[in-house]
């Protein structure tokens, strides 16, 4: 009989009087919904339908989890994605992968990739380059399914909340189809993303800012127009079921200007004359005013900062952003954050989600954040750090100073829409981990440690969100 791809206690504390303890907390919780409150997966994917093309496709090109580990080994991306010069075979593709399973031994995309091997996909054996062509037929016959269409598997994974990120400008036409269609039972919702608007590096900011501005602007010209279009947009997002607005930024930094001194700033910016300082001074200043707009209007604030984006200049020439390398690198919370939260941290109803890629702010910056301002939740682990003992670390880090009611809920942040329950499954498993450790420690009592297990899954997101 073949051995399955997962184990029962995956993730699971080794000590066997901690993971029983463990097992009947995510037992508890087995049964509730997926909510993902921040993610990438394209509305029009799930409205229309689509089926999804071929394995490569699904699983393999779109994910940078994937094609980075790969191409370190040695492989060109070349073999992997599709490039302004190649678009490669997608059983070529898988091919490829197949050989480089043994690199992801220890990722948290290898574990990922396992759960849905054998839980949504049912196969029963691992990737090796003998089996390559056998598992991309038996994958392309799944896909062929009806019950392996998007709308079928967003009901079979329990998702009741999937948002997606947004451009300002976007119609939002399928999310206004799904919420008008009787037969979707779900609720698929915008996020406004206004960064290539607010970030006057972005080599399509002036054209953007001048389409903004046409379409939302009121018929005015300058900062004001700007301003009133931004607002505009966000309002037609919340007409639209938007709950949150979400800025990758590339520091956390904030900074209130005078209007007078912004519009300048504004108008240095469109004739192309804006300096670096000016740049950074700018998009600060609009993080402020995304704030301010949020206290406002009411849409979550959530902040992922601390990425440099397309480290690879060459790479992202050829293939475009978001294909595996972008570094993380260190940040400042505390002072960079102050200016927006001097002025709104105590603001009623305003919620300020914080993410980082830089362990070192967990303990240090953003917990003692969280634990005095009441606008400030602490957001998951988030890109590298959704790993299951990054996902430990963090909640050893924060929990003694912020507790467990400041925090976010878990964000899957994926593209790769068959890898939401496992990313949902192992944060649960973390969640269940780290509770039973405290149980077997008498640091709470198991009753609390369900009541925590299950605000942390669910109730959390609903609070923070605004669900």
């Amino acid at each position: 009989m073949p051995q399955p791809l997962t184990h029962p206690d995956r993730l699971l504390p080794a000590d066997p009087g901690v993971r029983r303890i463990a097992r009947t907390l995510l037992e508890s919780v087995q049964g509730l919904p997926i909510l993902s409150p921040h993610g990438h997966v394209d509305a029009a994917v799930i409205e229309q339908n689509t089926p999804f093309p071929d394995p490569a496709a699904l699983l393999v090109s779109p994910d940078h989890y994937v094609t980075r580990l790969i191409h370190a080994s040695g492989v060109p991306l070349d073999r992997l994605r599709t490039s302004a010069d190649r678009q490669p075979n997608p059983r070529e593709v898988w091919r490829e992968f197949c050989k480089a399973w043994p690199l992801f031994d220890g990722t948290v995309s290898g574990h990922w990739l396992r759960d849905q091997f054998q839980l949504v996909f049912g196969l029963s054996q691992l990737p090796t380059p003998e089996s390559s062509d056998l598992l991309y037929d038996e994958i392309s016959a799944k896909l062929q399914e009806e019950t392996f269409r998007p709308r079928h598997l967003f009901k079979d994974f329990n998702i009741e909340v999937l948002a997606t990120t947004d451009d300002p400008l976007d119609m939002l036409e399928s999310h206004q189809a799904l919420a008008d269609d009787p037969t979707f039972h779900g609720r698929v919702l915008p996020t406004f993303r206004p960064d290539a608007y607010l970030n006057i590096a972005h080599p399509d900011w002036v054209g953007n800012v001048d389409r903004l501005i046409a379409s939302a602007g009121d018929g005015g010209s300058g900062y004001g127009a700007y301003l009133t279009a931004l607002e505009s947009r966000r309002r037609y997002f919340i007409d639209h079921g938007a709950v949150s607005a979400d800025h990758g930024v590339s520091t956390p930094a904030t900074l209130k200007l005078d209007a007078v001194e912004a519009a300048q700033l504004f108008d240095r910016a469109r004739l192309g004359q804006a300096t670096v300082g000016d740049r950074d001074a700018f998009e600060a200043h609009m993080m402020y005013q995304m704030a301010r707009m949020s206290v406002e209007d009411g849409l979550v604030m959530t902040i992922h900062p601390g990425s440099y984006r397309n480290h690879h200049q060459a790479t992202f020439e050829a293939f475009g952003a978001d294909t595996g390398h972008d570094i993380p690198f260190g940040i400042n919370y505390t002072q960079a954050i102050r200016p927006l939260l001097q002025d709104f941290g105590t603001a009623r109803g305003f919620h300020l989600v914080l993410f980082t890629l830089d362990e070192t702010v967990f303990s240090r910056e953003l917990a003692p954040l969280a634990g005095f301002y009441p606008s400030v939740y602490l957001g998951a682990p988030w890109w590298f750090l959704d790993a299951p003992d990054a996902m430990l670390r963090f909640r050893s880090a924060v929990t003694e100073t912020a507790g467990f009611s400041r925090f976010s809920g878990f964000i899957d942040d994926t593209r790769a829409f068959c890898s939401i329950p496992a990313r949902h499954e192992a944060s649960r498993r973390v969640e269940a981990s780290f509770l039973a450790r405290l149980v077997a420690e008498h640091r709470i009592d198991e009753n609390r440690a369900f009541e925590i297990m299950i605000d942390t899954v669910d109730s959390s997101p609903r609070r923070v969100f605004k669900l």
